[in-house]
């Protein structure tokens, strides 16, 4: 499975970005898909899921304002960023093979910077 990210960039603070992630190889429709974070100085955070079936589990740092979504038919999974804050600011990464709608599966991307300043 490969993964590639894309959608990052410069926003200022109370702005939105939408990150995709367009996945190959073969399972992708049958894996929960993630996204992930990792802030400076900070530990690995979970962002959101989304199982095959289309359940999702968003964490509480973003609740309210993230919303995950995926296209199978496309291979692709989103991340819709609304009022982000500057404590937003990180590299995202997307996953495949969640497990349990937490734990990170063996399948990463290289990543996409995100950063929230005015």
């Amino acid at each position: 499975v490969r993964l590639v990210e894309s959608g990052g960039g410069l926003v200022q603070p109370g702005g939105s970005l939408r990150l995709s992630c367009a996945a190959s190889g073969s399972g992708f429709r049958f894996n929960a898909m993630g996204w992930y974070r990792r802030a400076p100085g900070k530990e690995r955070e979970l962002v959101a899921v989304i199982t095959s079936g289309g359940a999702t589990r968003i964490g509480d740092s973003v609740k309210g304002r993230f919303t995950i979504s995926r296209d199978s038919a496309q291979n692709m999974v989103y991340l819709q960023m609304d009022s982000l804050k500057p404590e937003d600011t990180a590299v995202y990464y997307c996953n495949s093979g969640v497990d349990r709608l937490s734990r990170p599966g063996p399948y990463w991307g290289q990543g996409t910077r995100v950063t929230v300043s005015s």
